[in-house]
Formats: structure tokens, sequence, C-alpha cells
């Protein structure tokens, strides 16, 4: 750990020169080349010379979470466990602004960012190599202390009742393996409870599949949050955080006009259709984690196109961030030789293959369909009627979402 840690510290002050060259180095040729390997080799050492262009190589990756992620510092899991700016946006909205704040296991800083965005915010880490991140990625944004402060420490030892409101990412990874098990996570779910019984203004980030304790469910709110068509993560809010407790919410973070949130209780109950209607719909990844596809379908007017895991189906035309809207086109036997046929027989090359209540790999039956020509087309394979079928639809592009 010492050692990363000073290589990362000449990094940061250091290696500038060097994260330019290989940028440069691996923009023009996609990937580290023997000769950009040789020349730094001869400069730097081997860890060093690695470090350089895997940073360069997490930060090209890091684009999709961080806006300035070329000017931010990366660890591989510490990139990969980091909220997205945008998600963590959203939920330091909650906070109140310019009121203390900490970010307990901050890790790289994803939700300690957009906390200290908010306010004068305080973060904690037991690896001290994340603390050095966590302070640099700060500095680089603006946010030097006492506007953001960070430390290595035991998040169950922070002074909790010294601020107005926390944020917590307990390690899913105790074990050395991911875990959505709630009572395995680090600190552990006791530990967490004493937070929260110092002071109980507290936000636990959550896997998206992972059941909140019992007691949870009628004294936090539970909020799914969405971004990119995945549902990222999962966040108990407790006290002044919790706009309705008890009750569960998924967010897209990335909806048009904003963040959309559907609100209600967790039910599986939705009616299926008599018939196939001209509309499908497809339910947002946070929706379904958060269990709300009910709600959706009461509130429009659709049902589903069978039991089980499957897509909505209506009349009418529903514009609605948290559906994806497909008219339906034609209702084909699911079978792969015939399908290679339609395929051929419509000069369809570019295959979009979407599924619903049925093992498969979309990617190999792609494969095995092989299509080739010049138009486009998309199936959503599903049962129906009893039977599997693929349902040939056009992807509905709607400018105005605003939920009817």
């Amino acid at each position: 750990m010492t050692a990363a840690l000073d290589d990362y510290r000449w990094l940061i002050t250091d290696g500038a020169r060097w994260l330019a060259q290989a940028g440069n180095a691996l923009a023009a040729g996609g990937g580290p080349s023997v000769g950009l390997i040789a020349r730094l080799r001869k400069e730097l050492t081997l860890p060093r010379a690695h470090l350089v262009i895997e940073q360069v190589e997490l930060r090209r990756r890091a684009l999709v979470k961080f806006h300035r992620a070329e000017s931010l510092f990366f660890t591989r899991q510490g990139l990969e466990q980091a909220t997205d700016e945008q998600v963590a946006a959203c939920k330091a909205r909650r906070f109140a602004l310019e009121a203390p704040a900490a970010d307990l296991c901050c890790g790289i800083g994803g939700d300690l960012l957009a906390l200290a965005a908010r306010g004068p915010v305080r973060g904690v880490d037991l690896d001290p190599l994340s603390v050095h991140l966590a302070e640099t990625n700060a500095r680089v944004l603006g946010f030097a202390p006492p506007r953001c402060a960070v430390e290595v420490g035991d998040a169950t030892a922070f002074p909790i009742s010294e601020i107005a409101a926390w944020h917590i990412d307990p390690d899913r990874r105790p074990a050395g393996f991911r875990t959505t098990r709630s009572e395995l996570f680090a600190p552990p779910l006791a530990a967490i409870e004493q937070l929260l019984a110092t002071n109980p203004h507290g936000a636990v980030k959550l896997a998206p599949a992972t059941v909140a304790p019992a007691a949870w469910q009628s004294t936090a709110e539970l909020e799914w949050l969405g971004s990119r068509g995945e549902c990222r993560q999962q966040v108990a809010w407790f006290g002044d955080l919790a706009r309705e407790p008890g009750r569960r919410a998924a967010t897209i973070v990335d909806a048009p006009g904003g963040p959309y949130t559907v609100a209600g209780e967790a039910s599986d109950a939705v009616p299926v259709a008599a018939s196939l209607g001209p509309y499908l719909y497809e339910p947002h990844a946070a929706i379904l984690a958060a269990r709300l596809t009910a709600v959706l379908a009461e509130r429009h007017e659709l049902a589903a196109v069978s039991g089980g895991a499957t897509y909505l189906t209506g009349r009418g035309r529903v514009s609605d961030p948290a559906l994806a809207a497909f008219q339906v086109e034609e209702v084909l036997p699911f079978d792969v030789k015939s399908l290679r046929a339609y395929c051929r027989e419509h000069k369809i090359g570019r295959l979009e293959i979407k599924k619903r209540g049925v093992d498969l790999d979309p990617d190999r039956l792609r494969r095995d369909i092989g299509a080739k020509g010049s138009e486009e087309a998309t199936f959503l394979v599903c049962p129906l009627a009893g039977r599997v079928r693929a349902i040939r639809a056009r992807r509905l592009h709607s400018e105005n979402y605003l939920p009817q």
C-alpha cells in the first residue's frame, strides 16, 4: 500500500508530462504500443510506467461518469465503485445548502464532490490511497479545505453529531467478492444503525438488488436511481433526507428536462392484456428494480403483455421518461431459422434485440441470425399468449416527455 501511495503521489505532483505523452500516444494509436512503453521505461520505473498508462485509460473510461475526468485521478476499483457526477448531484439535492455534511467511506470522491458543491463536507475512508485521491480530486474541482476536508479514519468513529446530514457507501466487497447481502457489508449493519441512532439524517448507498433490512422498509424511503438506461444504485434515505418514509421511488436521473421520479408502493400485480395493443412499453431498469411497474401501468391504463417480467401494452400513445415506447409492426414466430429468413427477405442488417421473461442471450441470437442488409429493426422477444414470440417494433422517440 505504501509503495502504491508513493507512486500515486509522484503521479499527481510530477507525472503531468508523462500523462500528456501517454494520452497523446493512446489517442493516436488506440492502445499502449511497445514503443510507448519502451519510452516510458527509459525514464521511469516499470510500476510508474504502467501507472501512467493505466491512469490515461482510466480517465478515458471515466468520461461517462465525470465530465472533467481528464483532470481527475482514479484507481480501477475506485472508478468502478464511484457514483457518477450526474447521479451524485441528484442525491446531493436532498442535502440542505451550506449545511455541514459528511461522506463516510468516501472512496475517490464521487458523492463527496457533489456534496462539496452544496456546502462544507468532511470525507473519511479507511484507505489512505482513496483519501489522497479524493482530496486531490476535490482540489482539482476547486473544493479545498475547509470547504472539503478528507481524512483517513473509521466511519463508525466519525463524530456524526457534529454535522447536519451524512452519506455512507458501505463496502460491498469486505470478503473480496461483491455481495448484495446487507448483513455482510462493512461497516456492518449494527454500526450503521448506531450512526442513525446518533444522527438520524442519513443516506445509505446500496446495490440495486440489495433487500433493505425489514426495519428500514417502514422507517426509510428507498429510492432506485437510474441513468444511461441502467439502474445504478439504491439509496435508503432517513430522517430529514427522506421525503416519504416507508415509500419507494425510482428516479431517472438523466431524463429530458431533469430527474424524473415515480413513487408508490411495491407491487408485482399488473393485469395481463387480453390482446396485444398497437404500442409496447419497456419500463426503465430503475422502475423494475423498485417494483413500481404497476404504478405506471395504472397511471397510463396499460397492461402486461403476459404474466411475469414482461412488457406493457396499450392502445394509446404514452409519453413518459420511465417508459421506452415502441410501435408494434409485426408478430413473428420465435425461431432462429425463420428470423434469419425474415431478415434476409427484408434486407435487415442492423438488428436490436431486447427480451423479457425469456432465457436467451440477445448478442448470441443476433450472431445466429447473421443479419445483413441496409435496413434496421427491433425485435422484442417475450411470451405472448402462452408462446414465445419475436415482436418487430419501431422505437418511438418523443420530444415531449411530460407524463400524461
